[in-house]
């Protein structure tokens, strides 16, 4: 479904009961952003916001696609499933050999298909330029949000980014971040796998300024297109124009013509960045996995022009602690891309879950159809491989004896076919740069864990385990232990070999001693993993304690296995914060996000007035005794 622009959805979300008009005055400076986290972290994700008092011209438009609904809204169908299997569709018709003149007379309905949804350039102005600013354009006369307290300044959070190869014209459609520093000054952070980076690579090369627009609104399809993981060289409006059944009409910008935008976007940022420049010391920024991303040097991003139709709508979105809007952006990727990847490159995939606990790259659960030994170690490597499966931290491994999407039931399952000692694999390679837990920036450890059911050939010399195991409860093992100030035992008492534990350290490779100490207890003699998080953590809180324990492990370097004679062997995995004194550490550690005191009463003062129902605490209280200090945006 083709929305004719970003108002066209506004309209079908007010119709469909999914957006709330905010009239009170809210302030973009952190309680937009506030206010946002407390509707977000509800139940299916609350509702969209249009806040309509913002001290600025013009509406700012948030969480709008932060639901399974409103992200299906988005892409005009009735569930994420229906996208992936039309694209396998495709992939079998284009695959399927075509020896008769009728196979091939029937493949040309769908060629035409794929000639529609190409992008087009058309001739004049678009929609998007009826208003035109090239005289002392001001990004400061939009309502750029400031999103946490620590942030390095306000920052563009959905910017539909484009950029073209200097040799070869292919366009790039990409989403990255963009600090604001000044009138015509942003920071432009894109990573050195992005496709973008790449093509600044080359323009330095060239030594000639680089041509960038940045869209903002339009069709819904835009900005999730700027977000998908599409190969190198594959144009992100082809992947919009098949999602919406309607090719992307763009037009050139006005200030940088190499350079064509989407027509009927609300917003367009014209400019350049220019390779002789020095860098900009950009961020820190409250990022998607829950914590600050640390300040680094990144590119100056040039305003020439500011163009806009009229009455646009500014859309943001917020990244903090999950769950967030962009774990539903995450979510239509997931659906998405299982038809390519089991197409592609894993034909025997069935099923892939990427929990929201892991922020993305950090969990990946995949289900496979096993035929024969090793299967899942393919797999493994295949998925490491692909794209920017690349970035993944921990993979898990089942086969279609289970439910993926139960987890209970997955994780009874995988632990029962689990020999620790065995069926753990190791890797290292390229990691997300937003990982802290690496020992060097971008690089660092992997782990897959096969929970498949084993063949003769692929099963240990480890015991098995019961099926059922008890253990005493958290307080007999605190006893014992002081350092210990929680315990999850509710998984190994329902059948899961596994314990979470809180521990506070105080002394280097405390939490290998402990966990040997733990493993020679006969207490524990069929647990077969014990995951350690921060001692403020309560390992009760399930949600809390994997986010935490997913963001801050290196699962090679924070390996722990003991093998136990006559019985099951345990792994250990160290998932505390690392610091230099006790861990050797070398890297800051950053803060988990949470608001400020003043901007939560302030929210609190004025939530009657918004018309957004029952009063909603903030999701940040639950966490402030988790930081590492009020003031500190770094520790370690």
């Amino acid at each position: 479904m083709a929305f004719r622009n970003q108002q066209a959805f506004i309209d079908l979300l007010e119709k469909e009961g999914e957006l709330v008009r905010i009239k009170s005055f809210v302030d973009p400076h952190l309680e937009i952003a506030e206010i946002t986290d407390r509707i977000s972290k509800e139940p299916g994700g609350g509702k969209a916001l249009l806040f309509e008092n913002t001290g600025y011209e013009f509406p700012v438009l948030m969480n709008a696609y932060g639901s399974e609904r409103r992200m299906c809204l988005a892409l005009g169908v009735q569930k994420l499933d229906d996208v992936a299997a039309e694209i396998e569709g495709l992939f079998k018709l284009l695959a399927s050999p075509k020896e008769s003149l009728l196979d091939k007379l029937r493949l040309l309905p769908k060629l035409g298909q794929f000639a529609s949804w190409m992008p087009k350039v058309r001739a004049g102005r678009g929609e998007c330029q009826e208003v035109v600013i090239t005289d002392n354009p001001d990004i400061g006369k939009l309502p750029v949000i400031t999103c946490w307290p620590k942030d390095g300044g306000p920052f563009v959070t959905l910017p539909i980014i484009h950029t073209k190869d200097p040799s070869t014209n292919s366009r790039n459609v990409g989403m990255y971040r963009m600090q604001v520093f000044g009138p015509t000054l942003t920071g432009m952070h894109w990573h050195k796998h992005k496709v973008s980076a790449k093509h600044f690579s080359e323009y330095k090369k060239l030594n000639k300024r680089m041509p960038v627009a940045v869209a903002l609104g339009g069709d819904p399809a835009y900005a999730y297109s700027a977000t998908a993981p599409l190969p190198e060289n594959v144009d992100e409006y082809m992947l919009a124009g098949f999602l919406r059944k309607k090719k992307v009409e763009l037009v050139k910008c006005i200030t940088q013509p190499e350079i064509e935008v989407p027509a009927d976007a609300d917003f367009i940022i014209e400019g350049y960045v220019d390779p002789s420049d020095e860098l900009i010391w950009e961020g820190p920024f409250g990022d998607h996995t829950g914590y600050y991303s640390l300040p680094d040097w990144y590119p100056r991003f040039h305003i020439t022009a500011i163009t806009h139709k009229k009455d646009p709508v500014y859309p943001a979105t917020i990244v903090g602690i999950p769950p967030q809007e962009d774990a539903w952006l995450g979510k239509a990727t997931e659906r998405i891309f299982l038809a390519p990847i089991k197409m592609t490159m894993v034909p025997e995939i069935i099923n892939m879950e990427m929990p929201v606990e892991g922020v993305f790259h950090n969990l990946v659960i995949t289900q496979i159809k096993k035929d024969y030994a090793g299967q899942g170690q393919k797999v493994m490597n295949a998925m490491w491989g692909a794209g920017q499966m690349m970035f993944n931290k921990i993979l898990v491994i089942a086969d279609e004896g289970v439910s993926i999407t139960n987890y209970r039931e997955l994780a009874r399952y995988a632990f029962a076919n689990l020999d620790a000692a065995s069926d753990i694999y190791f890797s290292q390679g390229p990691m997300d740069v937003l990982d802290h837990s690496c020992s060097k920036l971008g690089f660092g450890g992997k782990m897959s864990i096969d929970g498949t059911r084993k063949m003769e050939e692929e099963l240990g010399d480890s015991p098995q385990g019961e099926s059922g195991i008890t253990s005493p409860d958290a307080a007999f093992f605190s006893s014992r232990f002081p350092e210990i100030r929680s315990m999850n035992t509710a998984l190994a008492q329902d059948g899961i070999a596994c314990l979470l534990v809180s521990v506070e350290k105080n002394r280097m490779n405390h939490v290998r001693e402990l966990h040997q100490a733990l493993c020679d207890m006969p207490e524990t003699s069929a647990v077969k993993m014990i995951l350690y998080v921060e001692h403020t953590v309560d390992a009760n809180d399930l949600a809390v304690a994997l986010w935490r324990f997913c963001n801050n492990l290196d699962p090679k370097r924070d390996s722990l296995l003991v093998r136990r004679s006559g019985a099951v062997a345990c792994m250990g995995f160290d998932g505390t914060r690392k610091t230099k004194e006790l861990d050797g550490f070398q890297r800051d550690w950053p803060n988990i996000i949470v608001a400020n005191d003043s901007t939560i009463a302030s929210v609190d003062g004025k939530w009657n007035a918004l018309g957004l129902g029952k009063f909603l605490p903030s999701p940040s209280l639950k966490f402030k005794n988790q930081m590492y200090g009020e003031e500190a945006v770094v520790a370690g």
